[in-house]
């Protein structure tokens, strides 16, 4: 059995306060985007773990696909399986890779051996993996609060759109990145800007990492300056980066040519 962990942007993302255990409270909107890895599994005599595609340098039981099946295996019994992971989302770019893969082989198991577990159980465990974990399960858009773990429906669609993801070859560091941000309260709600027309967010749908980000790479903003030079109405990096998308209203030409040494994936949304 087969199936295809997709990617997500993060829409707006306000870091509002530290919490007591040390990490922050946060307020964002998952949007699901249909970059995908393929992730396979079938009943095996014994386990096997394979990865092909954008490479992974960590040991099998490491990987959040492995740590899915292992989790469940605390609670469920089923057979071994060999599993095999082509990764196409690349890594440490905001775009919630590592944790679809987690999200959808928890769905690809209890699928595969009809497990019958359902959603809300679903996302308990997942929640274990991971704080973007959860929102996979479902995988609708969510504004998402907490350390991005609690979930409220919220009525948007960006049906029609065309998206540009651009990836330069830049790690950012979340922790470091989250050790510059000073916590605020927004002034406006992620919730009420996102009912405005996309063309009006530019100046009001604001990601909290990119000022201290953009500091430390300004290749990085250069990247989102370049998206709005395409004609792009929206664009905005992505979780603490480094990736940076940009929303168009007609498929946009090939950005390769204007950051050839990047990661560049464009599709439409749903």
């Amino acid at each position: 059995m087969i199936n295809f962990p997709n990617a997500k942007i993060n829409l707006g993302l306000n870091i509002v306060s530290k919490r007591p255990d040390g990490y922050h409270n946060i307020e964002t909107i998952f949007y699901p985007v249909p970059l995908c890895d393929a992730l396979e599994a079938i009943a095996a005599d014994k386990f096997t773990f394979s990865q092909t595609g954008i490479a992974v340098d960590s040991e099998p039981e490491k990987n959040l696909v492995v740590k899915a099946l292992r989790l469940l295996q605390q609670e469920y019994d089923f057979p071994q399986v060999e599993v095999h992971l082509l990764k196409a989302i690349p890594f440490g770019a905001g775009l919630g890779g590592g944790s679809a893969d987690a999200a959808y082989m928890l769905k690809l198991i209890n699928d595969l051996f009809e497990l019958n577990i359902k959603p809300e159980k679903l996302e308990k465990l997942a929640g274990q993996l991971g704080a973007d974990c959860p929102f996979f399960i479902r995988n609708k858009p969510v504004f998402a609060s907490g350390t991005g773990n609690i979930f409220e429906p919220v009525d948007l669609s960006l049906t029609g759109y065309h998206i540009c993801l651009i990836k330069p070859d830049i790690k950012v560091s979340t922790p470091e990145a989250y050790s510059m941000i000073t916590p605020g309260t927004p002034v406006h709600s992620i919730k009420d800007i996102v009912k405005l027309p996309v063309e009006e967010w530019k100046d009001k749908l604001i990601n909290d990492f990119e000022a201290v980000v953009f500091r430390k790479h300004p290749e990085i903003k250069q990247i989102k300056e370049q998206l709005y030079d395409a004609g792009a109405v929206y664009a905005c990096m992505s979780g603490s980066g480094s990736s940076v998308f940009g929303l168009f209203k007609e498929a946009p030409g090939d950005l390769q040519q204007i950051v050839p040494h990047c990661f560049v994936w464009s599709g439409e949304l749903s």
